[in-house]
């Protein structure tokens, strides 16, 4: 019994038997009391009908009383007779046990019209009606229950019989319903079940407009985004496979020389090894690559994270954000010039976050920029706009800009791995913002960097924008 509830089907049968039987039950006792009360409203309307046609003779009472006359005799064989006198005594000559009347002396002593009701006599219920019959006295009829009460019984035997079948009807039709209507379900379920264990992101075939329908679509959808997101991952380790190789081989092969150098200095007949100056070059280069391993390194982990961990957010001034930037831009380009003009804004977000977009949009234009050339820097209205005097960006190579791992041919010499843009893109998305690439008036690259004003404070853990 626990297995099948636990299947919908089941509780859906479950549910529906109730709600018949449920269903049932009201109508039957609504049924049975109805029949119970029309058969004892159209006896009592019989018996007082009866009752005031017999009161109508004034000898009655003499007949009773003087000839001690049965009720059979008088026409009424399947009732009991009896006249109440206003003291409380009454006279009856059937040969049945005797009633205990009551209100019935009321009508007799004229305080009412009628009464009418059922009373307890020999073993019996009689219902016991009584009507005005003459000066100081009543009529009482009174008849057997029992046939009524068979008919009653009878009928909720009847009722009860088929209450249960029919409740039996509902649970089997409930289920064959549930069966047959749930079978998308099913089909839906052995599917993703296949996806699960397969791992085939295929989308799944979709029938009709209905509600399985809907979360099937709903459900292609998503595998959509899943493979989306897997084909992602794949290129961007395939991507970083590409990038880290150049540095790692170029790595090993200054290490490679380093210790043959060594080697031959401290082997038998050494001449000494590289020349100082030689040895001072590799170690630099040495010092480069782990330096661009590092920074791709942490950019891929950065590009890696498709659920963003939690950040701190608060009000954040974006003017100091680019002073701590052109701070540590200024150290690594010491023979740039860096002409700024930064207004006041404050913008909600990840301080970190937008201090590092920031710093890859000035190392662009730091790395492309001429010796002794101008990076321009202005902030004004939120808008962070960094021109440079480098040759510029192509026509044909702005789409392709803040893609990952993209680089010009012209910059595949030089050092980086195309993720600095990417960051600024994704920084710029979170915050609700967006990042464009144009010509500068110098003939170089312009990066525009626009973020909103300040929103209303969006919940813990996120931007307050598009995460």
């Amino acid at each position: 019994m626990s297995g099948l509830l636990r299947s919908l089907a089941g509780r859906v049968t479950l549910l529906t038997t109730i709600a018949v039987g449920l269903a049932v039950a009201f109508v039957a006792v609504g049924a049975f009391m109805t029949a119970r009360v029309q058969l004892q409203s159209t006896l009592d309307n019989s018996l007082l009908e009866r009752a005031h046609a017999a009161a109508k003779y004034p000898f009655l009472s003499e007949l009773t009383n003087d000839y001690q006359l049965p009720s059979w005799a008088l026409g009424a064989a399947d009732v009991r007779i009896a006249f109440v006198y206003a003291d409380g005594s009454y006279r009856t000559y059937d040969q049945l046990p005797p009633m205990q009347l009551g209100t019935e002396t009321a009508v007799a002593t004229g305080e009412r019209s009628w009464t009418a009701r059922t009373i307890y006599a020999g073993g019996r219920d009689y219902r016991v009606v009584a009507v005005p019959a003459g000066d100081g006295g009543a009529l009482v009829v009174a008849q057997s229950l029992e046939p009524q009460q068979q008919v009653l019984a009878r009928l909720g035997v009847v009722m009860l019989v088929f209450g249960l079948l029919g409740v039996v009807a509902a649970g089997v039709a409930g289920w064959a319903v549930a069966r047959n209507g749930l079978r998308p379900v099913r089909r839906l379920t052995s599917e993703v079940e296949a996806i699960a264990r397969t791992e085939d992101l295929d989308p799944i075939a979709v029938e009709g407009d209905d509600e399985v329908a809907r979360l099937a679509a709903a459900f292609n959808e998503m595998l959509t985004a899943l493979a989306a997101s897997r084909d992602r991952q794949r290129r961007l380790v395939a991507d970083a496979g590409h990038e880290l190789r150049t540095p790692l081989t170029s790595l090993r092969t200054n290490i490679e020389l380093l210790t043959q150098a060594d080697a031959e200095a401290t082997g038998p007949g050494g001449d000494g090894g590289l020349p100082e100056g030689a040895r001072a070059e590799l170690l630099a280069d040495v010092r480069a690559q782990i330096e661009e391993l590092t920074t791709l390194i942490g950019d891929l982990v950065e590009l890696s994270r498709d659920d963003e961990a939690a950040h701190v957010v608060a009000p954040v001034d974006l003017a100091e954000v680019v002073d701590q930037a052109l701070a540590r831009v200024r150290r690594r380009a010491p023979g740039l010039v860096f002409d700024v003009v930064a207004e006041p804004f404050e913008v909600v977000g990840d301080s970190a976050a937008l201090e590092r977009a920031v710093t890859n949009l000035l190392d662009n234009a730091a790395k492309w920029s001429p010796p002794g050339g101008t990076v321009t820097v202005r902030l004004a209205g939120g808008v962070l706009t960094v021109d440079d005097e480098g040759p510029g960006i192509s026509e044909e190579d702005r789409p392709h800009v803040f893609d990952r791992f993209w680089r010009a041919e012209e910059s595949r010499s030089m050092p980086g791995s195309g993720l600095g843009l990417s960051i600024v893109a994704r920084v710029a998305d979170r915050h609700a913002g967006r990042v464009e690439v144009d010509r500068s008036p110098a003939g170089g690259a312009r990066l525009v960097l626009s973020l909103p004003a300040p929103a209303p404070a969006a919940g813990p853990g996120r931007t307050g924008a598009r995460g």
